[in-house]
């Protein structure tokens, strides 16, 4: 155990304002309503219907009921763009000025042609829909879903149509492009698994996505019904990276109209985020910039803060992890030159950053914050994980039983901490989770079994090439891995809820005994979860890789809630929950189209007032 070497940053001083427009109200808050049918005059359950005040950040998202009736929380009153959206019709929109208008109905029409249909489609629903005519078939859709869309959605190179030799073209590059998104040159050792298959691959894809009749088998979902749809989002919209000069403040494709397809990354890139006790938002950025680190949200105005920690060449230092401890103190990972551990007091705006000492591994890996039942704070490193101790200001240090194989890299993705101050962290690559129990004294692993249907699948031939791979990784894992990306703890039960990425289903882990099981999620292949964190009832709450969803699984019912997003092509990589007063919200940085949201989830009686409320007037 080592003091930790401090660095003390006064990041109030460096803060920089991005006010959001901002006017008082000058009425009452209105109820805005109305009623969705389709074309042929039926009403539609289930459809997505967001507002958004001229001039303003925030935007509000409420679902239709299964009378086709929708009713907003209160708006202050002022002049809105109101829009509905369905998968499978236009998206209709108008503009309205709260004041006179408050009932806005709509009326949605199909959307005719095949390409703008796809367009629409969240990525798990485009993954979901290639082609599984043979064996061979899935094993390379497992392989594009495992391979190809590590750091982005599947909806992002699926929007677009190639034949055989631009796809050919497409792989020939991505197979040199390492983890953080950098093209490595032609005479870089490529992904062992993408060029095993890179032939089949791209003539699978040009089937799927070619200039000819495609082979997409898009089934149709229901729309959101009972809690998902009395879901209530509310999202702010962050600054661009002013380093582009883009000449737009803000993402002009936003997700916001699904029509338009899944947008390219030009944000800051808000990884992990967080709600204060004062229900103002943090977030972290992990994209190279010269002005954030960790930026706030004013949640009633929209204003975005950047508070900056100096990093190398004149750039902020990035910050990955996030979260926030039992005092409302935010701790997160942050890289002044050597990966570090920081620490946020959400009030004065001060930061902390505290540097593991050089006998030991600085955070690294896909750094992952938690604060264990003990108010201790674990998170990644490289080749194991990290423990602070906010009271002595020390680190101490767990290494992974295995770090580097023959197979490859064994590098720390998830890390969590348990009620007993016991820490567990996720070896991706390997299928591996580690725990470092103080009670014994040493680390401990748990190896998940691989994905038994996935084994049988391939040929002898192929798995005698599979069996070669020598470099694992988080890009590059066997068809039959489970992945363990991102992890949480239930603080009020003795349960790890791992994500297991690529085996599409939830890992549960008794933290005393290690009994670990296998739930899987109901689409193994479009369903990819990613981080968890887990209510005082006991659900595990997740965000999806490929999906504009996030999920419920109450583990006493066995079921599971799936909630829509309001944006196509979100990328979600954190969810947080805030409870307080007896109210839930789910927090999400939302890294592709660059937003802060805010969920909840309306009770029928809470509907049932607004219902009252809007016929009154």
């Amino acid at each position: 155990m080592r003091k930790a070497q401090g660095l003390r940053v006064v990041a109030g001083a460096l803060a920089i304002s991005l006010a959001a427009w901002i006017s008082p109200c000058v009425a009452a808050d209105v109820v805005l309503s109305g009623a969705i049918k389709s074309a042929s005059g039926e009403a539609m359950g289930g459809v997505t219907v967001s507002a958004k005040a001229d001039g303003r950040t925030i935007t509000t998202t409420v679902f239709t009921d299964a009378a086709g009736n929708y009713y907003f929380p209160p708006l202050p009153a002022g002049s809105y763009r109101v829009w509905a959206q369905a998968l499978g019709f236009e998206t209709a929109k108008a503009e309205i000025d709260s004041a006179a208008t408050r009932r806005q109905d709509f009326v949605l029409r199909p959307i005719a042609d095949f390409e703008r249909q796809v367009r629409q489609l969240p990525g798990e629903m485009l993954l979901a829909a290639l082609p599984e005519d043979s064996a061979r078939d899935h094993e390379l859709k497992i392989i594009f879903r495992n391979n190809c869309t590590g750091c982005h959605t599947p909806s992002y190179p699926l929007q677009f149509r190639f034949d055989e030799a631009g796809w050919n073209a497409v792989i020939d590059l991505m197979k040199r492009v390492n983890v953080a998104g950098v093209y490595q040159g032609p005479d870089d050792k490529p992904n062992t698994i993408l060029d095993l298959n890179q032939k089949d691959l791209a003539a699978y894809l040009a089937r799927a996505r070619g200039p000819e009749e495609s082979s997409l088998k898009i089934k149709p979902r229901p729309r959101p019904s009972g809690d998902a749809a009395r879901a209530v989002f509310t999202e702010y919209d962050l600054p661009l990276n002013p380093d582009l000069n883009l000449g737009t403040k803000y993402q002009i494709n936003d997700g916001s109209d699904w029509t338009l397809a899944t947008t390219s990354k030009w944000g800051i890139l808000p990884h992990d985020a967080g709600m204060d006790f004062d229900g103002n938002l943090w977030f972290t950025s992990n994209n190279p910039n010269r002005v954030v680190t960790v930026g706030r949200v004013d949640a009633k105005t929209g204003e975005v803060r950047f508070l900056k920690v100096d990093g190398a060449k004149g750039l902020a230092a990035n910050a990955h992890g996030m979260a926030r401890d039992a005092n409302g103190v935010f701790w997160f990972d942050v890289n002044p030159g050597r990966r570090s551990l920081g620490r946020l007091d959400p009030r004065t705006e001060h930061i902390d950053v505290f540097t593991p000492p050089p006998s030991m591994s600085p955070l690294g890996g896909a750094v992952t914050v938690d604060v264990d039942g003990k108010g201790k704070v674990w998170a990644s490193a490289a080749d194991g994980v990290l423990r602070f101790d906010p009271d002595t200001g020390t680190f101490t240090e767990f290494k992974s039983a295995v770090y580097k194989s023959t197979s490859g890299t064994g590098m720390t993705y998830g890390a969590a901490g348990d009620r007993d101050g016991n820490g567990w962290w996720a070896q991706m690559a390997f299928d591996t989770i580690g725990k470092a129990d103080l009670g014994a004294g040493k680390p401990l692993q748990v190896k998940l079994p691989p994905v038994s249907e996935e084994t049988t699948r391939v040929s002898p031939q192929a798995r005698a090439a599979y069996e070669k791979v020598d470099d694992l990784g988080f890009n590059s894992p066997l068809p039959w891995s489970q992945g363990p990306r991102r992890m949480g703890t239930d603080k009020n039960a003795d349960v790890l809820w791992v994500g297991d990425s690529w085996g599409g289903s939830l890992a549960r882990i008794d933290t005393r005994t290690l009994e670990t099981t296998i739930v899987p999620l109901p689409d193994a292949i479009g369903h990819q979860p990613y981080h968890i964190a887990v209510d005082k009832n006991h659900n595990a709450w997740g965000n999806m890789w490929t999906a504009d969803q996030i999920y419920r699984y109450d583990p006493a019912a066995k079921t599971w809630t799936f909630f829509d997003l309001p944006r196509r092509g979100t990328e979600i990589r954190h969810i947080s929950l805030a409870e307080r007063d007896g109210k839930l919200q789910v927090v999400l940085p939302v890294y592709r189209t660059s937003q802060i949201a805010v969920m909840s989830v309306r009770s029928e009686a809470e509907l049932q007032a607004l219902k009252a409320q809007a016929e009154q007037k």
